[in-house]
């Protein structure tokens, strides 16, 4: 990265629709509001598409089966919507997580739009019990990094930042910021999340941004229950706060969180730090 921008974490809150316009209002009305904040980049939450079950009624959006087979015909609608916004809006729009069909099973795929239209993806590489068990959506196969004009960035869909390789491997092929959609039903897994954004923060001396679904929606077989808080978590050392929290919202209020990220500060405190987590990171495996 090489030049001081400002992010947007959402509080997003799952929703019933009305139809597919409903949903392309909502979408368009919260990158509206970020983009007239001064935001250049948005990250929504993992599972957020997943209020678009509601558009094919009951018996599908009370199926888990159902409702990832009827999702696949909207991908395209969904692609569109966010890789438009994020050309009009002159905004990098990294649009939380969507199932998508792979091979005999299901992908818990997290895509980034770009202002001159180009997409790229990360797919979760971790699974928790319930996609594993329940959902039967499989894990990934490729840590990646994803190209902007403001340098590289890494994906850690919820889970994945309770793992410090993953991170670890962006981090140290050129990523100063790694952003990480989530998805929680209750207060101990948001704060797993939570915990796991921190550490990824403090051992590699970068910025980390959650971005959760907040609120209830009891229609939902997948997501009726969601708890979490937006944030952009730093290093703890000179420069940053004392705490590591740059920005942080109010739990489980939909809302956006904001914040200015500098990567300048990231290779300074590096090199001037008062500690060096992220040069020593090779130490501990000399035990």
């Amino acid at each position: 990265m090489t030049q001081a921008f400002r992010i947007a974490a959402a509080q997003y809150d799952i929703g019933f629709l009305k139809d597919w316009a409903d949903y392309e209002a909502k979408i368009t009305r919260w990158v509206d509001e970020a983009v007239g904040a001064g935001a250049r980049f948005l990250l929504f939450p993992e599972y957020f598409s997943m209020e678009l079950a509601s558009l094919f009624g009951e018996e599908i959006y009370k199926s888990l089966s159902k409702q990832l087979e009827a999702l696949q015909g909207r991908i395209g609608d969904f692609q569109e919507l966010f890789r438009r916004l994020a050309q009009q809006r002159s905004a990098y729009i990294l649009a939380g997580s969507y199932p998508v069909r792979a091979g005999d099973g299901y992908r818990n795929r997290a895509w980034l739009f770009r202002p001159d239209g180009s997409s790229e993806y990360q797919d979760k590489l971790q699974m928790t019990r319930f996609e594993n068990e329940q959902w039967l959506i499989t894990a990934g196969d490729e840590i990646k990094l994803l190209d902007t004009e403001f340098g590289k960035i890494g994906v850690n869909i919820c889970y994945d930042s309770e793992f410090p390789m993953i991170a670890r491997k962006q981090v140290e092929a050129g990523a100063d910021l790694i952003l990480v959609p989530s998805c929680t039903d209750t207060i101990a897994g948001y704060h797993r999340v939570r915990i796991g954004c921190q550490a990824r923060a403090l051992e590699n001396q970068c910025y980390v941004v959650q971005s959760p679904t907040v609120g209830l929606a009891p229609w939902s077989e997948a997501v009726d229950v969601n708890v979490g808080a937006a944030a952009i978590y730093t290093p703890v050392d000179y420069g940053f706060p004392d705490n590591g929290i740059l920005a942080i919202g109010e739990l489980n209020q939909a809302q956006w969180v904001y914040a200015d990220i500098d990567p300048a500060r990231i290779s300074t405190v590096r090199k001037t730090g008062q500690v060096f987590n992220y040069r020593d990171w090779p130490g501990q495996f000399r035990f």
